[in-house]
Formats: C-alpha cells, structure tokens, sequence
C-alpha cells in the first residue's frame, strides 16, 4: 500500500470550545492544520498504511511546522513542495450546539496550490510506486489553474493504470474563479470532466445533487428523512453516467441537531449492481450510529474516505462489507476527537466495528 493524496492544507483557527468568534476576538483561536486531502492521508498512516502527501506550499515556518506534524503521524511528505508564490490558507471553525449550526469561514484566495501549474508537478516522481491516488472536488474549485491541475493529475494516474478515488466535497463559497457561473454548474462542468478518470467515488447526501444533479426521492436531510432506497438509485445513475466508477460510496447524515447525528453509510458495487448499508441490527437492518454530544464533525467525511481507502486495500479488510462497516466505524469515533485529523487507531476502530463503542474506560 502506499497511497498519495493531493490537495491543499491550511491553517484552522478555532475558538476555545463552543465560543464564536465575535466572542473570542480580540482574544486567541487555537490553530491547527487541516484540510480535505491531508485529512485522509494521517488517516490511512494512523491505521497502519502508507500514505505521501502532495501540496505546493510557500517556504516559511508554518510549512515547516505542518510538516513536522505530517512526519509525526508517519505521512511521507517528501511530495511537498515549496515556492516563494502564494501563500499558506486559513480557515475558521466555529463548532456548533444544539439548534446552533457550525460556520466555516474560508480565507484562502491566492494560496500557493491555487497559482501553482501543472508544469511544476513532477508527476513521474509523484507516482513513483502509487499504489492508489485520492483528490477531493475541493481542489478544482481554488482556481482555474488548480482545477486544471486537478484533470492532469487524474489523468497522470490513469495512464499509469493507478486506481482514483475521488471525494466530490461540493463548497459553495469556494466555486467562484468563473464570474457569471453559479457554483453548482460550475462545479458540475468541471468535475464531469474529471470523473471518467475515477474509480471509487465518495459523496455525501449533498454532493451528489449539487454537483451531478441527482437527488435521492422522498428524502430530506434537515428534517432527519432518509430514503435508502432512493440512495441506491442515485449510486446507480452515477454508474451509468460513468460506466469507469466501480464504487460509489454515499455517507448518510441525519442531522437532529448540532450535538446530535445519526450516521452510516452506502456503498454500491457496479459489477453486480449491489448495494450494502452500514452499520446493521442483528437481523441485517440499517441501524445508523446515534452520535450525540459531538466534539468535531469538520473532517468526519475525509476520515470515512480514509478508512475506506486502507480497508479496500487490506485483505482482511476489502469485501465490500467489511470495507464499508470499517469506514463507518472510522468516521463515527472521528466525531469524538477534536481538529481535522482522525487520531483514531486501527483496533479502537474494529473494537466499535465489532460492537463495542460504549465508551468504558480501558485500563
């Protein structure tokens, strides 16, 4: 296994607990780091993996910094490159409570992944001995250049007969290098251009309708209704437009409140048209994790793709079954840890996959 993720890290800025800025400001946000695609990467190398990270990023102390922590979670960085064009991205997090939704507030226009082109990537160094490469739709949506490095990149990969995954993580706020075009459409002009080189394809219950235009029937998120049936039925049109997609892999949120979710997720095999959901009772029904008192929910879809990822590439780990039931796990502890990064380990992740979960304390 070795798998390269690309895409752009940034600066989180967070206030302390469930403040909002305006209450910490003047004041301190705790920073970290995180992003889509790096968020996968310390996944797959905290449970085991191997995974390299991809990025242009300006050559200052905050890469050094970033890049001492990617090293500590045992993420290859020897990808990264540095340029004296750009800058280093900033987002802010405001954790939401109860009927209190989150915000994230993007401060990213001109970082260096966004001006940097295709031609400084060195792509046969990149995918030296790949065994999977993952990109994210957030990657195109920086800038046209970045999204014109997005297409190269998949490309690169699928001439070198290397799997794609790619996450379809639609951001409204950050489809905007195209005056005059909506963000859906641009959106969907772009990625339908991009996904013919993909393999396995991760959305969520959003993604699916704003950037391809597929809406699961008799299903409404904000009030808490899944249509499961209706899910598989929009795995199966994707399929059909993209008859290179061999997975199709949707996590179902049903959001109650802030600090309440229920949670799980489907994967569709297109061989034999197939559909499993996870996690299940022990008749086989669709029985999502009911998460409440939620510590973090930003990241918790990059830690599902993470561990989907690690587990289709682990023998032990790969039917579709196991794979997904593992993912699910992964993304569920993921909401109990604070940042972008899902310091979840491979055992604590197949303890909850294998029924545990009820948060004893181990001694």
């Amino acid at each position: 296994m070795r798998v390269v993720t690309f895409g752009e890290v940034m600066l989180r800025m967070m206030p302390p607990g469930w403040l909002r800025i305006s209450q910490s400001l003047p004041g301190t946000l705790d920073a970290t780091f995180g992003g889509a695609e790096v968020n996968v990467a310390v996944s797959i190398a905290r449970q085991g993996g191997r995974a390299a990270y991809c990025t242009t990023l300006p050559d200052n102390p905050l890469t050094d910094a970033f890049v001492a922590q990617l090293r500590s979670f045992g993420v290859d960085s020897d990808l990264i490159q540095r340029t004296a064009d750009g800058r280093f991205g900033i987002y802010f997090v405001e954790n939401g409570a109860n009927q209190r939704g989150g915000t994230v507030t993007y401060d990213r226009g001109g970082s260096s992944i966004a001006v940097t082109p295709a031609s400084a990537y060195p792509w046969e160094t990149i995918l030296d001995g790949a065994s999977w490469f993952h990109i994210t739709g957030i990657t195109p949506s920086l800038s046209r250049v970045a999204s014109d490095v997005a297409l190269i990149s998949v490309k690169e990969a699928t001439s070198r007969k290397i799997p794609v995954s790619c996450d379809l993580n639609f951001r409204k706020k950050l489809w905007t290098w195209e005056p005059g075009t909506k963000p859906a459409v641009l959106a969907r002009k772009t990625m339908e251009q991009l996904l013919p080189h993909v393999q396995v394809l991760i959305a969520n219950e959003e993604d699916a309708e704003q950037v391809l235009g597929i809406h699961a029937a008799e299903t409404n998120v904000e009030a808490g209704e899944l249509n499961l049936a209706g899910y598989q039925h929009v795995a199966q049109q994707i399929v059909e437009r993209f008859p290179n997609i061999r997975h199709v892999a949707i996590t179902l949120r049903e959001s109650i409140s802030a600090s309440h979710n229920n949670w799980g997720a489907i994967l569709f095999d297109a061989e034999n048209g197939h559909a499993i959901f996870a996690p299940t009772d022990n008749k086989g029904n669709y029985s999502p994790y009911e998460i409440h008192n939620i510590v973090d929910r930003v990241g918790a879809g990059d830690s599902f793709a993470g561990a989907l990822i690690f587990a289709l590439q682990t023998p032990e780990l790969s039917n579709s079954r196991s794979a997904l039931n593992y993912a699910v796990a992964a993304s569920c502890l993921k909401h109990s840890i604070l940042g972008d990064f899902n310091d979840a380990t491979r055992s604590e992740i197949e303890a909850l996959m294998n029924g545990g979960g009820r948060g004893r304390v181990n001694r």
